[in-house]
């Protein structure tokens, strides 16, 4: 089937194909009459700007690419919904893309966007080298949002993870806990491996480095619960309370000790990161560390934007101080 072309729209208002080409580019050198003439032409046949060829005039195709990490991560997702909202504001559009927690998948999705010629990345929770934003930034301004990182070329804004995660053990501590374990997302996310830095920081600094126990898992629920198992297998030598290093895998942390039969937080105390809509139910009660997910999205576009009217410039880097938000997953030690 052919698709319609501009000069088909053209025949069809009886006008010439410069005069559509203006109507498509918003031009005000149109009259109302005319203008209207052509859209209910476009309408009629179901003509479609051509997006690729257009950006190739303008240098711009109004289009944002962003890629989450995990598209089951909800703290993800309230991320883009703060970039979607910051792109519309803007007049752009975003189009989302997802690394499913892998990194050569990711690098895929990174080559795919540029080849549609977006505008500018936003990276929500990256696996991605900085080296390999740093290439993949020739070709367009990068913001990093959920993860510092160190670059001249490639922005951030992020938490700052290292303060939260000690936040996180200083309030445990005050509760009595001595054996602290920490479930971590592995090493390849940033933002796991400061929360991690974090917790062993508060650990030695109350004494307690000798209680130190991290324990491999995973940003998802699966790595959570697999995790926790781990842990509850250490019988009485287990510890009394658990930092994990985010909410979506604290859910997992919970399903297992539920599963072995035990309570939170009379047995074990359960606190989490980023403060995900369900860690806030009063069925969950989540202990976690508060992040402006939706306001970071936003403000990461604000910083792709400047970068796009400033491309020599030098990226800014953005770190928001951490909340702790103390709920009913918490508590002293058991007796």
């Amino acid at each position: 089937m052919r698709h319609p072309t501009i000069l088909d729209v053209a025949e069809r208002a009886g006008v010439s194909k410069s005069l559509v080409s203006l109507v498509m580019r918003g031009s005000p050198r149109v009259s109302e009459v005319r203008r209207k003439a052509v859209l209910e032409a476009a309408e009629e046949l179901g003509y479609r700007p051509n997006a690729v060829a257009r950006s190739l005039v303008r240098k711009r195709s109004g289009v944002l690419g962003c890629i989450l990490s995990d598209l089951h991560n909800p703290f993800f997702a309230d991320v883009a919904d703060g970039i979607e909202e910051g792109a519309m504001a803007h007049g752009y559009r975003a189009l989302l893309s997802s690394g499913f927690l892998d990194a050569s998948r990711e690098a895929a999705a990174i080559d795919t966007l540029l080849q549609l010629r977006v505008d500018g990345l936003l990276m929500i929770g990256t696996l991605t080298s900085i080296r390999d934003l740093e290439r993949a930034a020739q070709s367009g301004p990068i913001v990093v949002v959920a993860a510092a990182v160190r670059s001249r070329v490639v922005g951030s804004v992020a938490n700052d993870d290292v303060a939260g995660a000690s936040a996180v053990v200083d309030h445990l501590v005050e509760l009595g806990h001595r054996r602290i374990a920490h479930i971590h997302g592995g090493d390849a996310a940033a933002a796991g491996r400061a929360r991690r830095r974090g917790y062993e920081r508060a650990m030695r600094r109350a004494g307690f480095e000798e209680q130190t126990l991290s324990v491999r898992g995973a940003f998802t629920e699966s790595g959570g619960r697999e995790a926790m198992a781990e842990i509850l297998d250490l019988g009485e030598r287990r510890p009394t309370a658990v930092f994990v290093a985010n909410d979506y895998a604290a859910l997992g942390a919970l399903g297992a000790i539920a599963d072995a039969g035990l309570e939170v937080p009379g047995d074990i105390s359960i606190a989490g990161y980023d403060n995900i809509s369900i860690a806030q139910t009063r069925a969950v009660s989540l202990t976690t560390v508060a992040q402006p997910s939706a306001a970071m999205g936003q403000m990461a576009v604000e910083m792709l934007l400047e970068r796009l009217g400033d491309e020599r410039g030098t990226a800014r880097h953005v770190v928001l101080p951490p909340n702790l938000v103390v709920r009913t997953s918490t508590g002293p030690p058991p007796s």
